[in-house]
């Protein structure tokens, strides 16, 4: 299952920037379990994600979470804006450039990390399990597709 990149932004886009049943204290933190990540998903299906910290359209840092059920991946796209990402479950599958070629691609297991770095095209995506995927970076942040659209289902190739 593949989101285009335009799919991506009206994700963004589409989230109000709050966190119910997060714990903020008057001090200032906040604490979050797993399960309280507010995801979304513009399809209702699908990728997903979740805002965390702050607003990607507004300037400023701002920390959400992607989440890619099983098979699902990105279109080629890029950011306007570095963009920092680290794997917080699964084994993410990343790839760059404007064509998706999953026998390319390059798996990332938990606690990997990956610098998107402004302007660089770039896909990604989940093999045979979910994966959720954190990223941090500063707003404003545009998402711009990239390429002709990859398949909408791939073989991913098994980790390395």
């Amino acid at each position: 299952m593949a989101i285009g990149a335009c799919a991506l932004v009206a994700l963004a886009e589409a989230f109000e920037f709050s966190l119910p049943g997060a714990a903020e204290t008057s001090d200032g933190f906040i604490r979050l379990l797993p399960e309280q990540a507010p995801f979304k998903s513009p399809l209702g299906a699908g990728p997903s994600q979740a805002v965390i910290y702050g607003d990607p359209s507004k300037p400023g840092i701002y920390v959400v979470r992607n989440r890619f059920p099983p098979g699902a991946h990105s279109n080629p796209h890029f950011h306007s804006q570095d963009r920092h990402a680290t794997v917080i479950k699964g084994v993410w599958y990343t790839g760059v450039g404007e064509k998706i070629d999953f026998d390319s691609a390059i798996p990332l297991k938990e606690g990997s990390y990956m610098l998107h770095p402004a302007n660089a095209v770039h896909w990604d995506g989940a093999g045979a399990e979910e994966v959720v995927v954190q990223i941090i970076g500063v707003g404003p942040v545009t998402t711009t597709p990239a390429g002709a659209p990859g398949p909408q289902d791939g073989h991913w190739p098994k980790p390395k």
